[in-house]
């Protein structure tokens, strides 16, 4: 299985929602493939080839992988400061952890037991933008920048998993843009601020040190494959209009954000 679904596995250690009478008040169960990874909604043979759609990653000695060296200089003076705190939070994909990453955009936590539909929808899509990306990593192999200038990551527990799981593309970019793209359909009033948040979510791959610039680049074009590919599938699009009203009743109840919203945006606003 492959290395982001098993560095998860191994860390691994409100108000109820009015239910809409036209729908279940849970959602169908989902079979783990991993544990703590569901079963995406997109079939192995559906999954966007992220090999066909991307180009190789820079070439050493290139315009591009230049200014992929001078991000990573600008990524490691960070280190120590509240935007790495931030990033290493990011970092963890774990559930429910990673379920409340766009909590403070959206303006209410999002829990199991509050929006169900909208929590099962983040596992299964962070499953398939994630998967997304493994045709091209497996077949370039790029290597991390730490393994390069052999600094820090936010992560150290994950170093020896990265360290031989292929740079291009990020799958965690894949995922935060994916997951940003899914709520801006849920919650589109919020569009900029939630945009704003996706890109931020995979910039902190280049300060964790474990992603050059280009490969957050390109997870952001694989996820915009990924979620495109998703339209199509009936059961993604039940989810999404159940998740909808969901989000909607939550913050009509007046239910707030557990995250420190302040810290996260003061975070977020040092530049990289």
């Amino acid at each position: 299985m492959k290395t982001l679904l098993a560095i998860v596995a191994l860390t691994v250690a409100g108000c109820a929602h009015v239910p809409d009478p036209a729908q279940p008040a849970q959602p169908a169960k989902v079979p783990e493939i991993l544990p703590g990874f569901l079963q995406g909604y997109l079939s192995k043979e559906a999954l966007p080839n992220s090999l066909a759609l991307i180009p190789p990653p820079p070439a050493p000695g290139s315009g591009a992988f230049a200014f992929d060296e001078e991000i990573m200089r600008k990524s490691l003076a960070l280190h120590g400061t509240p935007r790495w705190t931030q990033a290493t939070l990011d970092a963890d994909l774990r559930f429910p952890h990673a379920a409340d990453t766009f909590s403070c955009v959206l303006g209410v936590s999002v829990t199991q037991a509050r929006t169900p539909y909208l929590y099962q929808l983040l596992r299964r899509t962070m499953t398939d933008a994630g998967l997304a990306t493994y045709s091209a990593k497996d077949h370039y192999q790029r290597t991390r920048p730490f393994v390069a200038n052999q600094a820090p990551i936010c992560t150290p527990q994950e170093q020896a998993f990265l360290a031989k799981d292929g740079s291009y593309p990020s799958g965690h970019t894949a995922i935060g843009w994916a997951w940003a793209m899914v709520l801006i359909e849920i919650a589109p009033a919020r569009t900029d601020a939630i945009a704003a948040r996706g890109r931020a979510f995979g910039e902190n791959r280049n300060i964790c040190n474990v992603h050059w610039r280009s490969d957050v680049l390109e997870g952001r074009f694989v996820a915009a494959a990924t979620v495109a590919r998703l339209q199509s599938e009936p059961a993604f699009r039940s989810d999404l209009a159940a998740a909808k009203k969901e989000l909607a009743a939550a913050q009509a109840s007046g239910a707030k954000p557990t995250r420190d919203c302040r810290a996260e945006a003061a975070a977020l606003a040092q530049p990289l």
